[in-house]
């Protein structure tokens, strides 16, 4: 059943165009029907075969203006390591403690960052936390020493994202209530990070499609030619 606003939203997308990034960042303010500050979320599909080790693009990208949301984070380290965690402003700070409570299923966390020492500790963790993404990785900063920075960086706007398996990049950029300035800003520092990572071995268009949408609104097709400086 399509609401009489999503019917009204609809009516303002033309589906067979593809629209500046500017126009596009403008138009998903116009178009969100939630009552709520809704995410505003880009789909980027690239020409890469994830099933191909040096073609599962991921990373991480700091975002200009955040993403309007403050994530919880939890860090995983031993007592040395923990008032550093604390005074960088971790949600939650500890070991044992914390794992037995993710055994027992308890995710109520945005992100996990680790230390090196304590990693095989997380192994058994896996059929957790994989599922949610949330297992720490070395190439997305969540498994380092340096645990005041990773907690900053996350805190003030860094993103990880991860081609899914057909190819496509998933990842929350602002809220509607960001100015369209703001939106367009953090979209295309996204889609630097993602051009950087081309791999050498991926042949064809790199950047094949990019859409955006906010919850429950249509998606707006973007033209690729306007993200590409």
């Amino acid at each position: 059943m399509i609401t009489k606003k999503r019917k009204v939203a609809n009516t303002k997308v033309d589906a067979n165009k593809a629209y500046t990034l500017k126009e596009a960042s403008t138009l998903v303010k116009d178009i969100n029907t939630t009552k709520f500050d809704s995410s505003v979320d880009i789909h980027v599909k690239l020409g890469v075969d994830p099933k191909k080790a040096d073609q599962a693009i991921r990373g991480t990208v700091s975002l200009p203006h955040g993403t309007g949301k403050t994530k919880k984070v939890l860090v995983l380290c031993t007592p040395d390591k923990e008032a550093e965690a604390n005074a960088a402003g971790a949600d939650f700070v500890g070991l044992d403690e914390f794992i037995t409570k993710i055994e027992g299923g308890w995710t109520d966390i945005d992100v996990i960052v680790a230390t090196p020492s304590v990693m095989p500790k997380l192994g058994r963790l896996g059929k957790v936390l994989g599922p949610r993404n949330l297992m720490p990785n070395p190439k997305t900063g969540t498994v380092t020493n340096d645990v005041a920075g990773a907690v900053k960086d996350l805190k003030g706007g860094k993103i990880a994202f991860k081609v899914d398996k057909v190819g496509i990049i998933h990842a929350s950029i602002g809220r509607v209530s960001f100015a369209p300035e703001k939106l367009a800003e953090n979209c295309q520092e996204l889609i630097n990070a993602l051009i950087k990572l081309k791999p050498s071995t991926s042949k064809g268009t790199y950047l094949k499609g990019v859409s955006m949408a906010s919850t429950m609104s249509p998606g707006i097709m973007i033209d690729t030619k306007s993200v590409q400086n």
